[in-house]
C-alpha cells in the first residue's frame, strides 16, 4: 500500500489549547510497555498543547507525580512521557481501560485535559545507544493504513538508519486515523528526516526535539 499524507496535518492536530496552568501532565515508571499489556487494557498516547516556550520539564514532572497520586482510582498506568519545552508540547503514554479513564486521571490530578488521545499499537522499545538528541516525529498517513504496513516502513527506516547516525527506538501507530509517532536518537533532525526519506519517501508532518520523563 503507498501511503499518503493529508494536508494540514501539523495545522489540525496540533491547533491552540489554553493554558490552564503551567503545571502539566504526566508520566512514568517503566519504559518497557510490553510488560504492562493485557488484553482487556489499551495503551495510548495523548498530547497536550502549552504555550510554546513557557513550559518547563520541572513543572510536568511535578504534574507526573499528581497524576500518578490518582492513576489507580481510575486503572490507569503511566509508562512513560516526552516534553518539548520550546514547543510547549507534552506527550504521555499510558494504558488504561479506556480513553475516558486517562482523561479523568489529568482533570482531577491538575486539570490539564490533553488536546488528543490516540489508541496505539507501540513496537517493543529497544535500548537509547548514545547522549544524541531525542525526537519524536509524526506522520499521518491516512485511513485505510494497517499496521504490517507500518511495520515494513519502519525495517526499512531500520535499514537506513545507520547511515545517517540515527537510532529509531520505537513507534507507535493509531489505526483509526492513520496517525504514526516515531522516537529516534539523532544528532539534528535533519539526519531523522533523511532517513525516512531515503528509506520509504514518507516525510514527517512535525518533528519535535524531546526530553523524556526519568
Amino acid at each position: 500500500m503507498k501511503f499518503t499524507r493529508k494536508a494540514g496535518f501539523t495545522a489540525t492536530l496540533f491547533a491552540g489549547f489554553s493554558l490552564v496552568s503551567l503545571h502539566s501532565f504526566a508520566q512514568p515508571h517503566n519504559a518497557d510497555t510490553s510488560s504492562h499489556s493485557t488484553t482487556s487494557r489499551k495503551l495510548f498516547i495523548d498530547v497536550h498543547q502549552l504555550e510554546p516556550g513557557k513550559v518547563k520539564y520541572e513543572d510536568v514532572a511535578k504534574a507526573h507525580a499528581k497524576d500518578l497520586a490518582v492513576e489507580g482510582k481510575y486503572n490507569v498506568d503511566f509508562l512513560k512521557y516526552w516534553v518539548d519545552e520550546k514547543e510547549g508540547k507534552v506527550f504521555c503514554l499510558a494504558t488504561a481501560n479506556d480513553s475516558a479513564s486517562l482523561i479523568k486521571t489529568h482533570a482531577e490530578a491538575h486539570g490539564l485535559i490533553p488536546q488528543h488521545v490516540y489508541e496505539v499499537t507501540g513496537e517493543t522499545a529497544t535500548a537509547l545507544k548514545s547522549n544524541a538528541n531525542l525526537f519524536l516525529d509524526i506522520h499521518c498517513l491516512g485511513t485505510g493504513v494497517t499496521a504490517s504496513d507500518v511495520a515494513a516502513a519502519h525495517e526499512k527506516d531500520l535499514a537506513v538508519e545507520k547511515k545517517y547516525g540515527v537510532n529509531f527506538t520505537n513507534y507507535f501507530f493509531d489505526e483509526k486515523s492513520g496517525v504514526v509517532m516515531c522516537l529516534a536518537e539523532a544528532k539534528d533532525s535533519t539526519d531523522l528526516i533523511k532517513t525516512h526519506k531515503e528509506a520509504h519517501g514518507l516525510l514527517p508532518a512535525a518533528v519535535f526535539e524531546v526530553t523524556p520523563g526519568k
